[in-house]
C-alpha cells in the first residue's frame, strides 16, 4: 500500500484551488461547520477494521481519537517518547480518561540511535527537525506494523490551518501566514511522513488536510484562530465534543514533547560530535555511483555529493552520435578523468538505439551496484525529463536511489557555480545558431557566460547547453588530483554553426 507523493507544484496547485476570498464572521456558525466537517473527514477515512492513531495527548490527535470513539470504531493509539517525557505522560492520562486503547514504547538511547540510522537511509537531506519529528512517526508506525495495522491517522496539517506556530502569533496577517505555511508543507512535512508510511506499507490518513476542512479553515478570521490560545477555534470545538480541559493543553513540537531532541544531542556527543547536524551528516553518507560523461553536468553533480562515498564512475560509450540518452563527444577520455579522481570506472559500449540503449544502461548500473554495493546513482540532469524519468525507473527496479543534485538549477546559476568553484571546462561541440568555430576549445568563464546570456536572448539557446546546443569537457575541478592537458586536437566543422573538437591526445600533469 503506497501513499501518493506529490510534487511541490501539484501540491501548491491543489491548495491554491481551495483558496477563497470569503470570510466567515459568525463564530457559532463556524464552530458548527467545523464540528460537522471534522466528523465527516474522520468518518469517511476510518476503515471498518482495526486501525491506528499517532497519539501524543495533544488536541489534534485527541480530537481524532474522540471522534473515532464516538463512531464506535476499532482503533489503537500509539505513543512513543523517552522515559518521563511530556507526551508520554499526557498520552497515558488522556487515554485513561476517555478509555482509548493505548500502546506505548519508552525509548532508550540505543533505540533512538538505531532508528536514526534507519531514517538516514530514507531521507536525502540533513535536517535535524525532520529527523526529530520523523523518529516519532517512524517508531509509532513500527509499532502499528507489528500489530498488522495498515491504516494510521495523524494530526498533520492542523498546526498550519488553525495557526499553531509562534510565527502565526507574531504575524500581522494570520491567515496569510496559514496559507503560506500550508503551501510549503509538502516538502517539509509530507515528504517526511509519507516515505516513512510507505516504508512500512501503511496508508496515512490526514483528516485535517481534507479539502473541505482546508476550505473552511481558510475562511476563518485570524482572531478566532489566535486568542487566549493558539488554535483557539479548534480547541473550542474539541472542548464541545467532550475533550474537556485537555483541549487547551499547550503542547510542544513532537521532537521536544517526546524528548527525542535531547536524546539526539546526547547521542551526538557520545559519538564525539559537538553538533547534532554533524552527527546526522556522518550517518547519511551513501555509497554512490556517478553516471559520468566527463562534461560539466556530471562533474558538478559529483562535486555536490562529494561528502558521500563515491565508489565508481559509470560511463556508456554510444556508437550513435545522436543518442537520446548519452553524451558522446570525447567520451573515451573519461578514463583519464577517472585516473585523476582516483575513482574506479565502469565503462561499456552501446549501439545507442532509442529505448534499447536503456537495457544496456540498466546492465551497467546493475553491475556497478553489485560490485560496489551502491545505495544510489547520481545524474547530472537539469531539466531533461526524458533522461531523468528513465534513469529513475531503472533505479526503482534495482532498488537504488536516483539522486539529481542539479535538478531545476537555473542554467545561468549552474555556470556561475562552475566558475565560482574554479572548474576548468571547455566546449567540445556546438550545434546552434549563434555559436561558431571560435567556441570550440573555449573555456567557460565569466566572459563566455556573459556572451551565452546574450545569445540566449537573441537565439533562445539553452545557456547550459542541455538542449544539445553545445557539449563540454572538464580539464580540472576541485576533486581532481591532477589536471588534464590537451596535447593534440583537431576541429571538424559540418557547417558554420555545427562542429566538434576532437581531442586526439591528452595527459595528466600536477
Amino acid at each position: 500500500m503506497k501513499n501518493k507523493i506529490y510534487s511541490d507544484k501539484e501540491w501548491k496547485n491543489n491548495i491554491n484551488r481551495l483558496k477563497s476570498g470569503v470570510v466567515l464572521k459568525d463564530k457559532y456558525k463556524i464552530k458548527s461547520l467545523l464540528n460537522k466537517e471534522l466528523l465527516e473527514a474522520v468518518k469517511k477515512r476510518a476503515p471498518n477494521k482495526k486501525f491506528g492513531i499517532l497519539f501524543s495527548g495533544g488536541v489534534d490527535s485527541s480530537t481524532i481519537a474522540l471522534i473515532c470513539k464516538n463512531l464506535n470504531k476499532n482503533f489503537i493509539c500509539y505513543s512513543v517518547g523517552m522515559k518521563g517525557s511530556e507526551d508520554l505522560k499526557y498520552a497515558e492520562e488522556v487515554a485513561k480518561k476517555f478509555g482509548f486503547k493505548l500502546k506505548v514504547k519508552v525509548m532508550s538511547l540505543k533505540d533512538i540511535e538505531k532508528r536514526i540510522n534507519e531514517l538516514s537511509k530514507l531521507f536525502k537531506e540533513i535536517d535535524i527537525v525532520k529527523i526529530g519529528v520523523g523518529l516519532v512517526t517512524y517508531s509509532c508506525m513500527e509499532m502499528a506494523k507489528k500489530d498488522n495495522i495498515d491504516v494510521v491517522f495523524t494530526g498533520l496539517g492542523s498546526e498550519e490551518i488553525f495557526a499553531g506556530y509562534q510565527r502565526h502569533i507574531e504575524s500581522k496577517n494570520i491567515n496569510k501566514e496559514c496559507l503560506n505555511g500550508l503551501l510549503e508543507m509538502n516538502s517539509r512535512d509530507n515528504l517526511r511522513d509519507i516515505p516513512i508510511a510507505n516504508y512500512f506499507g501503511i496508508k496515512l490518513e490526514t483528516p485535517y488536510l481534507d479539502d473541505n476542512i482546508i476550505k473552511l479553515a481558510l475562511k476563518i478570521p485570524g482572531r478566532f484562530k489566535i486568542d487566549k490560545y493558539n488554535k483557539q477555534i479548534l480547541r473550542e470545538v474539541a472542548y464541545d465534543l467532550g475533550l474537556e480541559d485537555y483541549a487547551f493543553r499547550k503542547k510542544r513540537a513532537a521532537q521536544y514533547g517526546s524528548s527525542f531532541d535531547k536524546a539526539i544531542k546526547k547521542i551526538a556527543r557520545e559519538n564525539g560530535f559537538k553538533y547534532k547536524s554533524d552527527y546526522i551528516k556522518s550517518l547519511m553518507k551513501m555509497n554512490l555511483g556517478i553516471l559520468f560523461t566527463g562534461g560539466k553536468d556530471s562533474c558538478l553533480a559529483m562535486y555536490k555529493v562529494k561528502d558521500n562515498n563515491i565508489k565508481c564512475l559509470i560511463s556508456m560509450d554510444s556508437e550513435n552520435p545522436d543518442s537520446y540518452m548519452f553524451h558522446t563527444p570525447n567520451i573515451n577520455l573519461v578514463k583519464m578523468q577517472s585516473k585523476s579522481l582516483y575513482i574506479s570506472l565502469i565503462y561499456d559500449k552501446t549501439k545507442g538505439e532509442k529505448e534499447k540503449e536503456l537495457k544496456d544502461l540498466e546492465k551497467i548500473i546493475k553491475k556497478a551496484k553489485e560490485k560496489y554495493e551502491l545505495d544510489g546513482v547520481v545524474t547530472g540532469a537539469l531539466f531533461s525529463v526524458y533522461q531523468s524519468s528513465r534513469i529513475q525507473k531503472i533505479c526503482d527496479k534495482l532498488g537504488l536511489k536516483c539522486i539529481n543534485p542539479l535538478w531545476h538549477m537555473s542554467q545561468e546559476e549552474e555556470l556561475k557555480e562552475l566558475i565560482k568553484n574554479k572548474f576548468e571546462v571547455i566546449i567540445t561541440s556546438i550545434a546552434s545558431e549563434g555559436l561558431d568555430k571560435n567556441w570550440l576549445g573555449r573555456k567557460i568563464d565569466k566572459n563566455a557566460l556573459d556572451e551565452l546570456i546574450k545569445l540566449n536572448k537573441k537565439f533562445d539557446i539553452n545557456i547550459a547547453g542541455e538542449g544539445g546546443e553545445y557539449e563540454s569537457f572538464v580539464l580540472n575541478m576541485p576533486l581532481f588530483n591532477k589536471k588534464l592537458k590537451i596535447i593534440d586536437s583537431k576541429i571538424n566543422m559540418e557547417n558554420n554553426n555545427t562542429g566538434k573538437l576532437i581531442i586526439k591526445k591528452i595527459k595528466l600533469e600536477q
